[in-house]
């Protein structure tokens, strides 16, 4: 008959190995930083309208190079508020809103820029063009 011992007995591990976890998680940091860096911006989606806007005699057109065009007139920047100047005393100020067609490359700031020189002839209602959709019924 065999009689044992407690000194013989292992020692239960009381501390747990966290390098595998660590492991682990670092290569997931890897992968979200390359999948960060490799992925692209989404596109935005396209602006549907399906009803026409009322005719405007005061249109801006900013093309994907920033070129301004007032009316027919093409102009810079700094041209803009007198522009709107001439084009509201032409009209006899009938209208006070202003359609703005400008290219999804256009810079945002120049398009800032455009809104702030007609406000300062007070035209304050300002409309974004867009493609009209025919209702498919």
């Amino acid at each position: 008959m065999a009689v044992t011992t407690g000194q013989d007995d292992d020692e239960v591990m009381s501390a747990i190995n966290i390098t595998p976890f660590t492991d682990v998680l670092l290569v997931l940091l890897i992968i979200f930083i390359i999948l960060a860096a490799v992925t692209k911006e989404p596109k935005l989606p396209d602006a549907k309208n399906q009803d026409k806007v009322k005719d405007s005699q005061i249109v801006v057109i900013i093309d994907d190079k920033d070129r301004i065009q007032i009316g027919s007139r093409q102009v810079q920047i700094h041209q803009a508020a007198q522009t709107f100047k001439d084009l509201a005393d032409q009209t006899g100020h009938r209208f006070n809103s202003v359609i703005i067609k400008a290219d999804p490359k256009a810079t945002y700031g120049v398009i800032l820029q455009v809104m702030d020189a007609a406000k300062s002839e007070d035209l304050t209602n300002f409309g974004l063009a867009n493609k009209v959709e025919s209702n498919k019924e």
